[in-house]
């Protein structure tokens, strides 16, 4: 990073689902929703730096606790959203956990912002000392729409997101971000097959396997700032 109710390869959440970017455990697309909540806002970006800014006051007001994050003055539609941690200088990756439910950015951005900093189960939570290397990224989802096929699809413009029965005849789903497979160097075969992988699918993967996946491509706008960034405008210490 999941539409109406998941598992993730994180945990569960009673209220609404959520899941990393680059993999999740969740039953199908809900059609209704993608006719629906396209998200499609051809006129202009939505995303802006307030809201990555945000973020990290939200970090900042954890580790600090008597003080509240500033209130947000961006807009609150609804959009699916992930929120992506690194650290360091080469921007390692520290977490990066998100949600297909579409969700007010007020609220959203703020429990996002906390889940992938302390929930995702590949990293050890953020630690207070680290805060001052992070890069925070914020992705809204927008454009949903179903592939033709499991190679009807951009690399570098769509996320997508797969369907399909495990050897165990389970329902399960994986997610790639739209800037994963062109940082990985993959063409789409290979980020299909990766999708496969990380989603628990264990046999041999056939083109057969592949021409039977259920493939929903989709677009995001996504900003990235440093912890350094944020300071500047910010009046909070740290």
């Amino acid at each position: 990073m999941a539409s109406s109710s998941s598992k993730t390869t994180n945990h569960n959440d009673s209220n609404h689902n959520h899941t990393n970017g680059y993999t999740s455990t969740n039953p199908g697309t809900d059609k209704h929703y993608l006719a629906t909540n396209g998200y499609q806002h051809a006129n202009g970006r939505v995303i802006c730096d307030d809201m990555v800014y945000y973020c990290f006051d939200v970090l900042n007001s954890h580790f600090h606790k008597n003080q509240e994050p500033r209130t947000p003055k961006f807009i609150n539609d609804e959009f699916p959203l992930f929120v992506t941690w690194y650290i360091g200088k080469e921007k390692r990756l520290r977490g990066c956990i998100g949600t297909f439910s579409p969700l007010s950015l007020h609220d959203g951005l703020r429990e996002y912002a906390m889940t992938s900093a302390f929930r995702d189960s590949r990293f050890n939570p953020i630690a207070k000392e680290e805060m001052t290397k992070l890069n925070c990224s914020v992705s809204l989802l927008t454009n949903f729409e179903p592939a033709q096929n499991w190679n009807d699809w951009h690399i570098g413009t769509h996320g997508i997101r797969i369907e399909f029965l495990n050897e165990k005849g389970q329902k399960k789903s994986s997610t790639y971000l739209p800037e994963i497979a062109a940082e990985q160097n993959w063409d789409h075969q290979e980020t299909i097959d990766s999708l496969l992988r990380k989603g628990g699918y264990k046999a041999t993967i056939t083109n057969d396997l592949r021409n039977q996946l259920s493939v929903v491509r989709y677009q995001s706008e996504k900003l990235t700032r440093s912890f350094n960034d944020w300071l500047k405008q910010s009046s909070t210490s740290v």
